[in-house]
């Protein structure tokens, strides 16, 4: 099954300054400094940085509560670097940061989500949110906008959400906020995770935005 909307649209429009300002604000969250809170959360994936980006996490004292989420996704492509696609990416991510020394006990997961948004759902079946003020978001620096939408849309409004982003590296230096828009690449992945922002967020996946406040 492909996705919906694709990962590097052909079509992307010209964007002015300030098209691309208020694009990098939505799509890659705003640009917080990472600081101390009541747990984190990450997003399954199967780039290394969903890991390094947690056991970075605990080696700062950011937190000392970690959910891990993840099962195996029917359609997302598989890192390079993954060593077994049939393993649920919750239980990979764990094992990495169990031998970089984060205690297990530490470590709350589920295993049978698919996408964000049962990342989302299926973590409010192990763990109790209703006590976290703060929640550190461990993703891709630009999926971030998506993803803590979809925390925001299941999660209570109380929850203050601090992105912990990671460059995704597909080639050159990795996608971030500041160089996105100097590529055709960087330029493809945050308009398609733009246009997703937007689809999703009719669909009720996530908070969306107001029609009259998007792009195009």
């Amino acid at each position: 099954m492909k996705p919906l909307i694709a990962k590097e649209p052909e079509k992307v429009p010209e964007l002015t300054k300030e098209q691309i300002d208020w694009l990098t604000d939505i799509v890659f969250y705003y640009d917080d400094i990472p600081e101390l809170c009541d747990a984190v959360f990450v997003f399954g994936g199967t780039h290394p940085g969903h890991w390094e980006a947690a056991i970075k996490a605990y080696q700062t004292g950011l937190s000392r509560t970690f959910v891990v989420t993840g099962g195996v996704s029917p359609t997302g492509k598989k890192h390079a670097a993954w060593e077994d696609r049939t393993i649920p990416e919750s239980l990979v991510i764990k094992r990495k940061m169990i031998e970089a020394g984060v205690p297990e006990k530490c470590i709350i997961y589920e295993e049978t989500s698919r996408n964000s948004m049962e990342n989302v759902i299926h973590a409010l079946e192990v763990f109790d949110f209703t006590k976290v003020k703060s929640l550190l978001v461990v993703c891709k620096a630009h999926c971030a906008g998506r993803q803590i939408r979809t925390l925001q849309k299941y999660l209570t409004k109380e929850i203050r959400f601090v992105p912990f982003g990671f460059p995704a590296v597909y080639s050159g230096e990795g996608i971030r906020r500041d160089n996105w828009h100097l590529t055709h690449e960087g330029r493809s992945r945050v308009w398609g995770e733009y246009l997703r922002i937007c689809k999703y967020g009719d669909a009720g996946h996530l908070r969306g935005i107001p029609a009259e406040e998007r792009l195009l």
